[in-house]
């Protein structure tokens, strides 16, 4: 993942940061037990880890009392080190091997924007709809993690959903979300 890739992942998961109010930031989120809050503070630790465990200090983490200010902060640190290319294609361990920083952040990292993006748009009572191509790379992100998916801090196991809903359900439903949730 370039810094251009990254900046294209984070743009319609910040559109929603963005979209949420203030109050919406403490409202209960599809994780179980966490805020909308509490995602976006997952998604800036894992990074922040991430990168950290590879050597790149990403100085002290953003305020997130301001999320849309504090993400930002955060996703314009991230993408300046993806924009250097020794960064980018860095040999990290990567389930079970090694991998490029920019291709475990395109990878693990990219789906989980997407996946929270969903998350976050629900807990205020927003919808945020894939597209097709983005309902592809989720689909192959979930192929990819094989049984892993369903492992401490991926994935809770699958719900059922009938096997004619739509592809967006069916892809919530083997992340362990209920596609209608907050609806």
């Amino acid at each position: 993942m370039s810094a251009a890739d990254y900046d294209r992942a984070n743009a319609p998961f910040m559109a929603v940061v963005d979209a949420l109010t203030p109050q919406d930031w403490s409202r209960p989120s599809p994780c179980d037990g966490w805020t909308a809050r509490d995602v976006l503070f997952h998604v800036v630790d894992t990074q922040r880890d991430v990168m950290m465990r590879a050597g790149h200090d990403l100085g002290m983490p953003p305020d997130l009392d301001d999320p849309p200010l504090g993400w930002r902060a955060h996703a314009e640190s991230v993408a300046r080190l993806l924009a250097d290319p020794v960064i980018a294609d860095q040999q990290v361990p990567a389930m079970g091997g090694t991998a490029a920083l920019g291709e475990v952040m395109t990878r693990f990292y990219g789906f989980d924007l997407l996946v929270h993006r969903w998350d976050l748009a629900r807990s205020a009572g927003l919808t945020a709809d894939w597209t097709d191509a983005e309902l592809d790379e989720i689909e192959a992100a979930l192929d990819g993690f094989g049984e892993q998916l369903y492992g401490e801090g991926i994935c809770r196991p699958a719900v059922p959903v009938p096997a004619d809903a739509p592809r967006p359900d069916r892809l919530l439903a083997r992340m362990g979300r209920d596609p209608h949730w907050g609806r």
